[in-house]
């Protein structure tokens, strides 16, 4: 039987961290679906597709994390896809609360869908896409929080909006 796992997210951008969950999860998974969310509540920076061009650049050597997008619900997406695991990253305390009642409704809907909570590196735990965003809006270097495709995808965004 093939382990499926999902890690969903809004990846608005994928930073170190994001990759660094993604590697050490497939130690434990046959596949990861890395799926790029559709959440109408936020306003991302990158378009989805930006965003899933991206992922797929970062991935591209990784072949069994397969790169999509979703909407809707997550428990009706891991159904669709035969996944039976769910992985989300954990940086703080303050976000276990979110993830934990996510993880419950997700249970109650999906009753095999298991959550696999993960600890980034210790040098990347302080990493977030939001972060990230502000940091190279205000014309910080982000060199070091994101894989090169976004660093160029951010200049190229940033001297696009300069014009």
């Amino acid at each position: 039987m093939t382990r499926i796992a999902i890690y969903p997210g809004s990846f608005d951008p994928i930073t170190h961290g994001h990759v660094d969950l993604i590697h050490r999860s497939l130690q434990f998974v046959d596949r990861l679906i890395v799926a790029v969310a559709t959440n109408s509540s936020k306003t991302p920076m990158f378009t989805l597709e930006e965003r899933l061009e991206m992922m797929g650049e970062v991935l591209q050597d990784e072949p069994r994390a397969d790169v999509r997008s979703f909407g809707g619900l997550l428990a009706d997406y891991a159904r669709q896809s035969g996944a039976s695991m769910v992985v989300r990253g954990l940086r703080a305390v303050s976000d276990f609360e979110y993830e934990f009642h996510m993880a419950l409704i997700n249970r109650q809907l999906h009753c095999v869908l298991e959550n696999v909570f993960m600890v980034p590196a210790v040098h990347l735990n302080y990493l977030s896409s939001s972060l990230v965003r502000e940091v190279a809006r205000l014309g910080g270097d982000v060199s070091a929080f994101v894989p090169a495709a976004v660093l160029r995808a951010f200049n190229a965004k940033l001297k696009k909006s300069e014009m």
